[in-house]
């Protein structure tokens, strides 16, 4: 069958004609502007039976690019509106997309189109898993450690596998997420008794006096915990 006016595909698997492709076709005197917005005036529904797209147009007359609106158009409103045509175009138009709409309902294009979106599917599931490959490999360095951190050595470490962040924006997450409390460097009993941290407390002498010192150090199962919230929020 010769392509008399072009169709593409969408994501959803529907057939959609491009509505300037089909107003050059159908040979209409007005602009296409005025007369796009007077078929949708027949009833049709933006989001329904059609999409609006902004192009990028190349053109020669011009020294650069310009843009134009377009509409991707859905098969049933591609027929209706060549019937309001009334001319041996539209009639043309409109037994051509039937044609199109009995092909591509097809047993055979049914299952062409499956394999294509399960491909497609893969190849992106592929390229998802690439992009989040480093960061994976540092989680699970982080459960097969044995080494505590301390919140600026793990600031460092994640900021050098592409997470940027430091000690002291760490050290406020923390506190969002409800790790630590507010106003000390200490995290919840829940979270230590989870693995997530360990704590080191001592005493220092000083010409004061006596100083409790606390210090806060990240275990492997809380590296691994803290990097995937950060991962997740920089999506």
């Amino acid at each position: 069958m010769n392509e008399l006016i072009p169709t593409k595909q969408s994501n959803e698997g529907e057939i959609l004609v491009i509505g300037r492709d089909l107003h050059e076709f159908l040979n209409v005197g007005t602009n296409y502007r005025d007369w796009i917005k007077r078929m949708i005036g027949y009833g049709f529904s933006e989001g329904i039976d059609y999409v609006v797209v902004t192009e990028k147009v190349d053109a020669q007359k011009r020294a650069r690019t310009y843009e134009q609106q377009n509409h991707h158009i859905k098969i049933d409103m591609a027929k209706e509106i060549s019937m309001l045509q009334r001319n041996e175009k539209g009639k043309q138009a409109r037994q051509y997309f039937i044609e199109v709409e009995r092909r591509w309902n097809s047993p055979e294009m049914i299952v062409q189109r499956a394999m294509e979106i399960q491909q497609r599917k893969v190849l992106e599931l592929e390229q998802t898993l690439e992009k989040q490959k480093p960061l994976v490999d540092f989680a699970e360095a982080c459960m097969t450690s044995e080494k505590s951190l301390l919140v600026r050595e793990l600031a460092k470490l994640a900021s050098k596998q592409g997470i940027k962040t430091g000690e002291k924006r760490l050290w406020q997450k923390l506190r969002e997420w409800g790790l630590v409390f507010k106003g000390r460097n200490e995290p919840y009993q829940e979270y230590v008794e989870r693995g997530y941290f360990e704590i080191s407390q001592g005493v220092k002498e000083t010409s004061k006096g006596s100083l409790t010192w606390t210090t806060m150090r990240v275990k492997p199962k809380g590296q691994a915990y803290i990097i995937n919230k950060l991962k997740e929020e920089a999506k």
